[in-house]
Formats: structure tokens, sequence, C-alpha cells
């Protein structure tokens, strides 16, 4: 069987016909950094072959795509795609400073962690309309009772749609739906988008009764492929989400105040919601920081009862639903 001489561990590990490098320093106790979790979605994992590369096994169509992207010389090889035949590897883990160290303990130690995948999920940003001078005309405090009160109904709409808050942002939200139900990321983020306006109507003849005025939210959502994984350290570890979808999610929702909409959804949305879904109207749109036009399309909520959960009865301690007037 060949074996791996592994630098700077100095550390002689076999390696099985057709296993990965990865795998193998790994079940050997070496902290070798992946933090795509072994998919050649990233290059931390990366060793230079010092000896031995004519028993590598060829780069992979995967691999080829991040070394070309990369500017990876030959010789430097992604572990996790990288298997041996014939003889034996002299190679050297150029990440492997006292903190990948650290990290790599996290990742594999921390309950929960997500080592950063790429998933096709519904991504939905939200926010209250016309926040600051609703927030400028009441006490600090009571504005830190409202948000509170406002994030506990909009978390439990999220959470019995199988949504996850992923980061709160002043009065807004960003929600990713799909992480457990990937076949349902956009039915799940309706369904939760209708329960959350459902969530702001009951919420607001209360704020009318104690302070004389009520809010509307407004949110963008849109489908794509994002890459999420834990950030971050101890208590203030998060669940995280990156890339171009996240911040296409994001601009559309800010196109609500130019459009003096509610709620805008991308084509892709669209696409992935099926004929249960039907817009009231679209328009075509650039986006702040995107180039060429999008298409968006205004949904009002009586246009997503196929998405419809049942409606929960109003908490008891709410006014009665007369306690003020109507928002215009």
């Amino acid at each position: 069987m060949p074996v791996l001489l592994v630098l700077p561990d100095h550390q002689t590990v076999p390696i099985a016909e057709g296993q990965p490098m990865l795998q193998a320093t790994l079940q050997h106790g070496i902290p070798h950094v992946h933090a795509c979790g072994g998919q050649a979605k990233c290059s931390t994992c990366r060793v230079v072959v010092l000896q031995g590369l004519e028993y590598c096994s060829p780069r992979n169509p995967a691999e080829q795509g991040l070394a070309a992207k990369l500017r990876l010389p030959a010789e430097v090889r992604l572990a996790c795609q990288t298997t041996v035949r014939g003889g034996d590897v002299e190679l050297r883990r150029p990440v492997v400073d006292a903190l990948d160290l650290e990290l790599t303990r996290q990742e594999v130690e921390a309950p929960g962690q997500r080592l950063g995948e790429e998933k096709q999920l519904a991504i939905l940003f939200t926010d209250i309309e016309d926040y600051t001078p609703f927030a400028e005309a009441l006490p600090p405090y009571d504005i830190i009772h409202v948000l509170n009160r406002y994030f506990r109904l909009m978390g439990d709409a999220i959470s019995q749609h199988h949504g996850y808050i992923v980061d709160y942002v002043g009065d807004g939200l960003l929600v990713l739906f799909g992480l457990e139900r990937p076949a349902a990321a956009v039915p799940d983020a309706l369904a939760a988008m209708q329960a959350m306006f459902q969530a702001v109507d009951r919420l607001n003849p209360y704020l009318r009764q104690m302070y004389g005025r009520g809010f509307r939210i407004r949110a963008g959502l849109h489908y794509g492929a994002v890459v999420v994984g834990h950030i971050g350290q101890g208590a203030s570890r998060k669940l995280a989400a990156i890339g171009d979808n996240v911040n296409m999610a994001s601009r559309i929702e800010s196109t609500n105040k130019e459009l003096g909409t509610q709620f805008l959804v991308s084509e892709a949305v669209i696409e992935a919601a099926g004929p249960g879904l039907v817009p009231h109207r679209s328009c075509a749109r650039t986006l702040k920081g995107k180039s060429g036009e999008y298409q968006l399309y205004e949904v009002r909520p009586e246009q997503m009862t196929s998405f419809l959960a049942p409606e929960p009865p109003p908490p008891t301690d709410s006014p009665p639903a007369d306690a003020g007037p109507g928002l215009a």
C-alpha cells in the first residue's frame, strides 16, 4: 500500500488505492483544513507535492476548474480530489498555522457545525417601511420593546415554515429557506411571508393603542445558489450566507421603496413556485451594483393562497381588532 509522507507534521500515512489524500490524513488525526467539506469548492485543503507527482491521479474536472481559476501550478493539488496509485508521495500542507489548526478543531468538534456548503436556497430580506420616523417618535426603551415583540412574531412565523434567521440588521431580517426542506424552499418562503404579513396585521392594533401608529413591512425574495457555513467562535458563532444571490435578494427588497410595493420576487422565484403563484404585476428594473435589467414581480398577500397555512389565533394579550384606525 502506498504511503503519504506528510510535512510539516512528519507523519507517514498509509493510503488505499482510490482514497483521497484528505480522507487519509484526517483518518490518521492530521488536522487538515477543508473549509468546503472536501467538495472542491475551496483550496484550503491544497498540498504541495514534493515527490511522487507521477503517482497522483490527474486533476478531475472539479479540481481543474479551481486550479485554473487560482492559477495553481501542477505540483499544487487539492487533497480532497487527489488519489495515489503505484508509489509513495511526499507532500507539504501550506495551510497549517495555529489559527488554521484551531479553526479545524472547531469545525470538527462544534455541535451542528456547517463547514461551508453550496446550497440552492430561497433568500428573504425584510425591513420595516418608514422605520426611521417611527423610531424617532418613540423613546429608545419603547423601540427596543417594539422590536423585541416584532422579532418574536416574525421568528415564530419563520420557524413554523422551516426558515432560518441568519441575521438581524437594525429592523431588517435575512432569512434562508431550504436548509431543512430543499425541495420546498420557495413554497416555505412564500408561506412564511404570508404568515409574517398576518402577524404584522395582528401587531398593528397593539401599536396603535400604545403609540397611536403602526407600520408595514417590505420584503424581497430570490432563489439561487449560496454558500452557507458557520463563522465566528464561541457564543458569537453563527450561520452565514455568502454569494451574489444574497446581494441580489437585498437589492430586490430595497427596490420596494422605489416602486411603492411591499413584496417583490425574482424571476427565479416565479419559476420555482410554479402556477400556484400569480403575481400582481411585473417590470424590468436595474439593480444597484448589478449590470443589465432584471424582471421583478410584485406579489400581494391575497395572491399566495395556495401557499397559506392556517392563521393562528391572536395572542391573548392583544387588544381588540378595532383598537385603532387602519393603515392607509
